[in-house]
């Protein structure tokens, strides 16, 4: 299965979050993705001025492990999976500290905290999409009585390792997972406090004071353990705390980020197709050769001519042998392939390619997903969309998956991360007047803005099953404005 999430991610880039799931019941789970990319003409995007290097300059991708999904509340209940996997280490670290026991608990911190980031993610997500009111109140009690739970739990533990045995260093990690829980759920409570509690409403009369009253507790405590805090006055501090939170949300995702090594795709298949189209030529050569001198003899003027024109065939033949072999190998491998592991014990593999195709080749599905308006299929016959197709194969281990985790992991999240900068390249200016008489007779002026639009038709295939999905990106010089989702 393959679910697949396209948003903004700042002005000038925006990313896919893809997540491959592997069955449970097949040991090699095998995943397609082929991404059409229509480009309007007038922004220049072919194979002479973008080229493979160019795309891939403006492509990150990020793999991590699906965080395994639990409820808030089953993190919060006694004899949850996650507490005993984690109280489990810590007292295993403080019964004996040893190179094997001190990995674990600090794996168990980093995916107790990662788990507790996404429970409440997808609570809180869940809880304000429902419509009745009485409903979300009564859940959002739940959850801000679970959340102290799981902070009070993750508490108590520190008295475990607060022994002699355990380095500054190893505590250290204790109150890495303290802070950065802290923090998250300060940050989700002021979210909510911005978005809901703004208004007069029922739930801001509600929740307000509770909402409040747990923020205030965890500044305090924040204050209270040392950590670092917001000011008013001093921009520096802040700075520096905003860089503090991004290294904690690494240090604590880091075991779910996995290890990739990239390396050219088909390199043993491109040398033998080149070396046929090197043997191909110098058969034709060779071949020349031998005729006329077997019809005018060694040493002679002709035999000479059909050398020379030969050896000038013999290089083109050469060319459009490569040529040709090259399309033939673009159709069925990738560009490169990049294997996934976790620490030193490989997963799987992925593999992308990309190319300019044209119309006439892309299937006729793909065309009436793009739909494009009587207009614009007026203005393609001049200045046609550029098509760009971006492929990726992804093959997970089931077994695999299973050997390296306490927890049942899903399959891998992946981000790709796509820069806009070299669409924005030959755009015109944004800005554009308007005129229109207003009252009657008077002239007015109005500013508007100009706009492009890439469109993304993205097709997923796994398990036997295939999915469509399109997308709208809006843009100008200035940079995104929007993506839509309007498969």
């Amino acid at each position: 299965m393959i679910d697949i999430l396209a948003r903004e991610h700042d002005d000038f880039s925006f990313e896919f979050k893809i997540g491959y799931r592997a069955r449970n019941k097949t040991m090699k789970n095998r995943f397609r993705i082929n991404f059409w990319i229509f480009i309007p003409g007038s922004l220049d995007i072919n194979r002479r001025t973008y080229s493979r290097e160019d795309f891939y300059k403006d492509l990150r991708n990020n793999i991590r492990l699906i965080t395994p999904v639990f409820l808030l509340r089953d993190i919060a209940k006694a004899g949850s999976l996650p507490f005993d996997h984690l109280k489990s280490s810590f007292d295993s670290l403080a019964l004996s500290p040893s190179k094997i026991t001190k990995a674990d608990y600090e794996y168990q911190i980093k995916m107790f905290s990662a788990i507790f980031k996404s429970a409440i993610r997808d609570q809180l997500r869940y809880v304000f999409s429902l419509h009745n009111s009485s409903d979300r109140e009564l859940l959002f009690e739940e959850i801000l009585n679970d959340i102290q739970t799981v902070l009070d739990r993750y508490r108590s533990l520190s008295g475990v390792i607060k022994i002699p045995v355990i380095s500054r260093e190893w505590f250290n990690y204790y109150e890495f997972g303290d802070e950065f829980m802290s923090t998250l759920v300060e940050n989700h409570l002021f979210a909510i406090l911005e978005q809901y509690c703004s208004l007069e409403s029922e739930f801001s009369l509600r929740f307000s004071d509770k909402i409040v009253g747990l923020i205030k507790s965890e500044q305090n405590y924040r204050i209270e353990k040392g950590y670092p805090a917001v000011s008013d006055n001093t921009p520096e501090n802040n700075t520096n705390l905003v860089f503090r939170r991004d290294l904690l949300k690494r240090f604590i995702e880091s075991d779910l980020f996995l290890n990739a090594r990239t390396k050219k795709d088909g390199v043993l298949t491109e040398q033998i197709y080149l070396s046929l189209a090197a043997g191909v030529s110098m058969v034709f050569a060779t071949a020349v050769t031998f005729s006329f001198q077997q019809r005018f003899g060694s040493f002679t003027m002709p035999l000479f001519v059909a050398l020379v024109v030969s050896y000038m065939l013999k290089d083109r033949i050469k060319e459009l042998m490569r040529h040709y072999f090259a399309h033939k190998k673009g159709s069925k491998y990738f560009d490169s392939k990049t294997t996934v592991s976790i620490k030193d014990n490989e997963i799987g593999w992925s593999k992308e390619g990309f190319d300019f195709v044209p119309e006439s080749k892309i299937p006729l599905e793909i065309m009436k997903i793009r739909k494009r308006s009587a207009l614009l299929e007026a203005d393609n016959r001049y200045a046609r969309e550029k098509i760009i197709l971006y492929r990726k194969m992804v093959e997970l281990d089931r077994e695999k998956l299973d050997e390296n985790s306490k927890y049942s992991i899903e399959g891998i999240n992946e981000i790709i991360r796509v820069s806009v900068h070299s669409f924005i390249n030959k755009m015109d200016d944004p800005r554009v007047f308007l005129y229109h008489l207003q009252n009657g007779n008077q002239m007015s002026k109005v500013e508007s803005t100009k706009v492009y639009y890439l469109n993304f038709v993205v097709q997923l295939k796994s398990g036997g099953f295939d999915e469509y999905k399109r997308y709208r990106l809006t843009i100008n010089r200035d940079g995104i404005k929007n993506i839509e989702d309007i498969s």
